[in-house]
């Protein structure tokens, strides 16, 4: 039976996986890998080593601690159609071309986000 932090980092690393639009088969290639070993490790499975995760954390281009993240906000669980399509937002986003742009729109959206507490 996986641990239930094995289980939120796996999900984690599914949503990072995701956002950068790369397929189970695509990330295990970059890291020399089965997209079988991806499937465990997203469902929590198999354990996620400290090295490993540090080259995923590369590799998908997120913070070391955002695998971590809301992992004390038990037991709360998003809804499939919330992370779907904040998802789509963020791969929107993450595929303006000009820098600059992309910044301010972060931007916003954080000010936009903070406002609303």
């Amino acid at each position: 039976m996986p641990h239930p932090v094995d289980i939120h980092v796996g999900s984690k690393i599914r949503e990072a996986r995701k956002m950068r639009g790369l397929s189970q088969t695509a990330l295990g290639r970059r890291l020399g890998l089965s997209f079988q070993q991806i499937q465990k490790y997203e469902s929590g499975a198999n354990r996620v080593g400290a090295s490993r995760l540090w080259t995923l954390s590369n590799e998908l281009k997120v913070p070391l601690d955002s695998f971590f993240e809301g992992i004390d906000d038990r037991p709360t669980r998003r809804r499939s159609s919330q992370t779907q399509s904040g998802l789509a937002i963020a791969r929107q986003i993450e595929s303006i071309n000009d820098r600059e742009t992309r910044a301010q729109l972060k931007a916003l959206i954080r000010s936009i986000c903070k406002s609303s507490i």
